[in-house]
């Protein structure tokens, strides 16, 4: 399970030179993020193979007047296990370890920038109206992790800093 944070900020002041008397403005109405888990399926102990599915982060922001670039970083805390090497879903007082990437090679782990963790950084030029822009989050359990029976899970919180 994923949840969201947002942070928003305030109107932001263009000057439009000297053809008008008052500067334009362009209105950053704000942006939000949402995003949609990655669900393993049924984790088999006795594979070879990593078991691998994604999920999805989405960013929308709305501008109002004129176009506005804006820059913001996304991030993804540790979860439950309170580090990112390894991330672990629990259930009950059992863990299996994960990890989340922002790479579909998974071989850069989603984090916060810090412990050799990476985030998305993005500057984008926002058109008036509502943009729209999706990440996925690659995720992978090991293979051969010998575990209980039962529902694994975590919760990630996804944080937007514009």
């Amino acid at each position: 399970m994923i949840r969201t944070t947002r942070h928003s900020l305030a109107a932001v002041g263009l000057t439009a030179g000297l053809l008008l008397p008052q500067p334009a403005m362009a209105l950053l109405e704000g942006c939000e993020v949402s995003a949609t888990g990655v669900d393993f399926g049924i984790y088999d102990p006795l594979s070879a193979s990593d078991n691998e599915a994604t999920g999805n982060v989405t960013v929308t922001c709305t501008v109002t007047l004129v176009g506005l670039t804006v820059t913001y970083e996304i991030r993804l805390d540790t979860g439950g296990s309170g580090t990112y090497f390894p991330r672990e879903m629990t259930s009950g007082t059992h863990t299996l370890e994960y990890q989340l990437y922002i790479d579909s090679a998974r071989t850069t782990v989603w984090g916060d920038g810090s412990s050799g963790t990476d985030t998305w950084n993005v500057t984008t030029l926002l058109q008036v109206g509502t943009t729209v822009d999706d990440y996925t989050i690659y995720g992978s359990i090991p293979a051969s992790q010998m575990v209980a029976a039962g529902t694994y899970g975590d919760t990630i919180t996804v944080t937007l800093e514009y």
